[in-house]
């Protein structure tokens, strides 16, 4: 199958090493949003310490008009959501399946935005008889198919609880971490996650996604945070954490029914690991966490470390990979706006080294 990446960021350059990994998939190109990475092999911006044959371009048009099987979409969209939903669509009308980081309200849609805004691409995708798959490991594997499997095994289910407990200080990305999460700002600066309705609207799709995988209809969803200081001024890759600024944030997104919370998203991040020290701890330097309370009780830990040592090379590339290993099965889907439960079993199929 050929495929088309589109963006070669964080996320991006693990998915032209994981599109180089598989067996069934082909590169037919790269798209780049800056001149300077345009004409540079693929291999060179996946860090592969070999070329692939395929340069990059910031030429849209050309790659479109290579009619690929499957564009990997991992472009910025958290500040430019309307400018990626453009993208999508334009992809879909030309007929090019697409498999997507982001925006992560799509990876469940349902109660989450208005009907209004979901059609458009329904539509797109009808008239290009082509699917989409919006997915990655958080919102994604994590807290879709992971809790779900382990429900399979319960008599009874109270709650199910999805967490990420992570330490944020490798992860390279100040737009992320400074302008959306706050991090490194006043107390009283509210950032953009933390504006009402946008933890809903970003994770809602998690809760909402569990409890139509559990048959459970919500009665609403509900999202509360807390912020810690800086004890003192220190540095993170991303840049410099000033004492008294935002250095630590915990929030849920609670799935309601009957005045209790059935269905929980849960963050812990912190930028150094002595900071809320009563908050949940990880296994290891950081983890994905499932609790289901009922009969049995259950506590699922998955622990994550790239082959750096680094636990956020682990979370980038297992975005990337949950993408790339489900290309077949979104190109054999039908037509449409798909979730992780329209599709099969996805595995590692072929990736078994020789």
């Amino acid at each position: 199958m050929r495929v088309v990446q589109w963006s070669t960021g964080n996320v991006g350059r693990h998915a032209l090493a994981g599109i180089a990994a598989r067996p069934d998939l082909e590169l037919a190109g790269v798209w780049v949003s800056s001149e300077a990475k345009a004409g540079v092999d693929a291999g060179e911006l996946a860090g592969l310490g070999r070329p692939l044959g395929v340069a990059a371009t910031t030429d849209a048009d050309a790659l479109i008009a290579l009619k690929p099987d499957c564009v990997l979409y991992t472009a910025m969209a958290d500040d430019r959501l309307v400018e990626a939903v453009e993208d999508l669509k334009r992809f879909l009308r030309a007929g090019i399946n697409v498999v997507s980081s982001s925006p992560v309200f799509l990876q469940y849609p349902e109660g989450v935005v208005p009907p209004e805004m979901i059609e458009p691409i329904r539509e797109a995708a009808r008239e290009g008889g082509a699917s989409l798959w919006v997915n990655g490991v958080d919102p994604g594997f994590a807290n879709d198919w992971l809790p779900l499997v382990l429900t399979g095994v319960c008599e009874r289910i109270d709650e199910v609880r999805c967490l990420e407990i992570l330490d944020y200080s490798t992860y390279d990305n100040g737009k992320v971490l400074f302008d959306i999460m706050g991090f490194g700002r006043e107390m009283d600066d509210l950032p953009l996650l933390l504006q009402p309705g946008v933890l809903s609207l970003a994770w809602g799709s998690v809760v909402r996604q569990l409890a139509a995988g559990l048959d459970v209809e919500l009665d609403g969803v509900e999202e509360v945070y807390e912020r810690l200081p800086a004890p003192e001024t220190f540095e993170i890759a991303s840049g410099t954490i000033k004492e008294g600024t935002a250095a630590a944030l915990r929030f849920e997104v609670r799935g309601m029914r009957g005045g209790r919370a059935v269905c929980v998203l849960e963050h812990i991040t912190r930028l150094r690991g002595d900071l809320g020290p009563d908050w949940p701890q990880p296994t290891g330097q950081g983890c994905y966490r499932v609790q289901v309370t009922g009969e049995p009780e259950y506590v699922l830990d998955l622990r994550l470390v790239g082959t750096d040592g680094d636990h956020n090379t682990a979370g980038l590339k297992a975005t990337a990979m949950r993408l790339v290993n489900a290309i077949p099965a979104v190109v054999a889907a039908p037509p449409g706006l798909l979730t992780a439960l329209d599709l099969p079993l996805v595995t590692g199929r072929g990736l078994v080294s020789p």
